[in-house]
């Protein structure tokens, strides 16, 4: 199946269709770090349009597939948290789907601005946020282990549309030109 056959729906952290995503994050955190908190470490609530954020899932077939969520960081920027794709549905372009939805709601928020965190031992995390236009904000060079959370930002423009999307949509009309 492919990413159009995919349905987005926003939920609350709290929804059912959301338990397959905090289960799986829980044990990926716990495999590559140990027990942590990283889950508990944000209210439900900030996750919510009232308080400036928003959770999403993607759904194909009854089954979540895929999901993510932002947070208000500051005035004019969101915080992305919770980037997830069930491991049974990953390589098909999923997570970069959840990226690219919570961006669009991101500016139809007001928001300016991303940031966002990863861990040292999510490689594929840093090589689609940096795959999505994302900058880095430490040195790519140095070892993973060192540098602590992995920080990277990116300017949103307020048509909706990034910086990324419009290369790739640039490259695809010189492909039909």
């Amino acid at each position: 199946m492919t990413v159009e056959s995919v349905e987005v729906r926003h939920v609350a952290v709290h929804d059912p269709e959301v338990r397959p995503l905090l289960d799986d994050l829980r044990h990926e955190y716990t495999r590559r770090y140990g027990p942590n908190q990283e889950l508990g470490r944000y209210p439900g609530e900030q996750f919510t349009p009232a308080r400036g954020g928003a959770f999403l899932i993607l759904v194909e077939d009854g089954e979540t597939v895929a999901g993510g969520a932002f947070r208000r960081y500051d005035g004019e920027t969101a915080e992305l948290k919770r980037i997830w794709t069930h491991p049974g549905h990953r390589r098909r372009g999923l997570g970069l789907a959840v990226v690219r939805e919570l961006e669009r709601e991101a500016v139809r928020q007001g928001y300016r601005r991303i940031y966002l965190t990863t861990g040292p031992r999510q490689p594929e995390a840093a090589g689609l946020y940096l795959a999505t236009g994302y900058t880095p904000l430490y040195d790519l060079g140095a070892d993973p282990e060192t540098v602590g959370p992995h920080p990277f930002e990116k300017t949103l423009s307020p048509s909706g549309t990034t910086r990324y999307e419009r290369a790739a949509e640039t490259q695809e009309a010189c492909r039909s030109a």
